[in-house]
């Protein structure tokens, strides 16, 4: 079973270039759920997930469909303003000198813990809640703290799938030791397709499940300090690109219980980089779901 997704249905590239004029807010869900049965919701992120939000999606959803939830950035070790925080929990934490929470307690870090997955109960109970995106900062190398913060947080995901996302190259240099690391854990190692002097591809599964982000290959703008994700992950994947992954992903298949690829290219593409069997009768496409239609189209 290959699943195909992106890793959001709101973002606006989505919203300026692939929802059809008149499908706004609660429908975009919808509408992006008729054509796909995996998402990525990327919200939780920057905040910890409100539970009457949660139950809306789940109530959206149809049955079958599969949501993976991006962890909250204090879960992942990313500092985070301290207004993102529940209110109740701003006095149990100090600051740096920008504001953010960088350092909490192991305590404060568990509180947190649980709250998102409290929150996440609607999906849960009616079995459309996939796994749980554990996606490390690039400043995380492999040593023994991260590797014992990497074992707490498995613990406090018990029960769920924990998907981990290695961004410093590293990890990679000598795969071997943490997909070890991850299959005895039980932890869901993930593919991730950017620019190779970023961080080397390594098409590898430690659970049942395989998992692919494709983040895109630019090079020139991954650095780039702006803000916006939507240049930093500016790529639109060729068919010829996109043809050597379902390949890869049929390979996988042969032996995991399902394989999840998620596109992240945030980007917009227009009539100068996006082929014209792309573009249809648009002056630009939306990069994420785009690929993700022509990579289905690919595997069926």
């Amino acid at each position: 079973m290959i699943r195909v997704g992106t890793c959001s249905w709101a973002d606006e590239s989505f919203v300026k270039a692939w929802y059809p004029k008149g499908v706004t807010g609660s429908a975009r869900l919808g509408y992006y759920a008729e054509r796909f049965d995996v998402v990525e919701a990327n919200s939780t992120y920057y905040r910890l997930p409100d539970e009457e939000l949660v139950a809306r999606w789940a109530r959206m959803l149809p049955e079958g469909f599969v949501m993976h939830v991006k962890a909250f950035g204090l879960m992942t070790r990313h500092p985070v303003k301290l207004e993102a925080l529940p209110e109740d929990l701003r006095g149990e934490v100090e600051v740096d000198d920008r504001g953010r929470v960088a350092r909490p307690s192991r305590e404060v870090r568990g509180e947190v813990f649980r709250r998102f997955l409290e929150a996440l109960r609607p999906l849960g109970e009616t079995g459309r809640l996939g796994g749980i995106l554990m996606q490390l900062p690039p400043y995380v190398v492999p040593k023994p703290a991260s590797y014992e913060y990497l074992e707490w947080a498995g613990e406090q995901l018990d029960g769920h799938v924990t998907l981990v996302e290695l961004r410093h190259k590293a990890w990679l240099e000598n795969p071997s030791e943490v997909l070890s690391f991850l299959e005895r854990h039980g932890m869901t190692y993930v593919t991730v397709d950017a620019p190779p002097a970023v961080i080397p591809l390594v098409v590898a599964r430690t659970s049942g499940t395989a998992y692919v982000r494709f983040h895109g290959r630019n090079r020139e703008t991954w650095f780039k300090r702006t803000g916006s994700t939507a240049e930093r992950f500016d790529y639109l994947y060729s068919r010829a690109e996109l043809e050597e992954w379902a390949e890869t992903l049929r390979e996988l298949d042969r032996e995991a219980e399902v394989v999840y690829a998620m596109f992240n290219n945030n980007g917009r593409s227009g009539a100068a980089e996006a082929p014209r069997d792309l573009l249809g009768e648009r002056t630009e496409v939306a990069q994420a779901p785009t690929n993700a239609m022509l990579l289905k189209q690919l595997l069926e």
